[in-house]
C-alpha cells in the first residue's frame, strides 16, 4: 500500500485499526480460521456498517459468503500497523503520568518500546526507572538522532509544552502523543495526537448524567 493511499483513510478509522488487529490476533490464537463482520461487531462494540467502511477503504478484504480469513486479515493489519517494525519511544516529563507510562508494559503490541525518557529534575536524571534511562532535556537531541526515536509522548506542565515540542521536532521526531492541554504548533509532516483527560472525563460524565436522566 503507498503512503498516499494511508493518509487518505480517516482519523476515525485509523484509530479502529488497533482494536480490530486485537481482535483477529485473538481469534487466530484460538483457531479460529474466519469471522464475519457481526462477529466483530459484538466483540469489539462497533457497528457492522462502520467495519464494513473501515475496510472498504483497503479494497476486497473478505468475500461475501465467506467473511474474513483470519490469517489474510492479521497479515494485512500487521503491515499496515509495522508491527514488523519496531518503534523506539520516548517520554518527554516523569511525573505522575510520565512514571505510569513508564511502567506501562505495551503488552498487546509487539512494534512499541520505551527506549529513554527525559526530566529537568536532578534527582531524575541518570537514573534507570522501570528499565527506562531518564537523561536531562539538554541531552534530548543527542538521544533522539542516537537511538532512532520518532515518537515522543509529552507529559510536562503545559507552559513548557510548547518548547518541548519544538526541542523535539527540531531533533527529528515525527509524531507526538500530547498528554498536555496546550495546542501545539508543529510543522506539515509532524503529526500531533492530543489526549486532554480532563475533556475526556467531563465527556463521560455528560453521557453518564444523560443516561440516567433518559432511564
Amino acid at each position: 500500500m503507498s503512503r498516499k493511499k494511508e493518509l487518505m483513510i480517516p482519523k476515525a478509522t485509523a484509530k479502529r485499526l488497533p482494536i480490530y488487529y486485537r481482535y483477529v490476533r485473538t481469534l487466530e490464537e484460538e483457531g479460529v480460521q474466519k469471522f464475519s463482520s457481526a462477529d466483530l461487531s459484538a466483540a469489539v462494540h462497533v457497528d457492522s456498517a462502520t467495519i464494513r467502511r473501515d475496510f472498504s477503504y483497503f479494497g476486497e478484504l473478505g468475500k461475501r459468503g465467506y467473511g474474513y480469513d483470519v490469517h489474510h486479515i492479521l497479515c494485512f493489519f500487521s503491515e499496515i500497523l509495522n508491527e514488523d517494525r519496531l518503534m523506539n519511544v520516548a517520554v518527554v516529563g516523569i511525573g505522575n503520568l510520565g512514571s505510569a507510562i513508564l511502567n506501562f508494559k505495551f503488552q498487546n503490541t509487539k512494534n512499541i518500546r520505551v527506549s529513554c525518557a527525559f526530566d529537568i529534575r536532578e534527582d531524575l536524571v541518570g537514573r534507570i526507572i522501570d528499565g527506562v534511562p531518564v537523561y536531562d532535556m539538554k541531552d534530548l537531541k543527542q538521544q533522539i538522532h542516537r537511538q532512532n526515536i520518532e515518537i515522543a509522548v509529552l507529559t510536562i506542565p503545559e507552559e513548557q509544552a510548547q518548547e518541548a515540542a519544538d526541542a523535539l521536532v527540531d531533533a527529528g521526531v515525527k509524531g507526538i502523543l500530547n498528554f498536555t492541554p496546550q495546542h501545539l504548533s508543529v510543522p506539515k509532516g509532524v503529526q500531533v495526537q492530543n489526549i486532554d483527560l480532563t475533556t475526556e472525563l467531563q465527556t463521560l460524565i455528560y453521557f453518564v448524567k444523560a443516561n440516567e436522566a433518559n432511564e
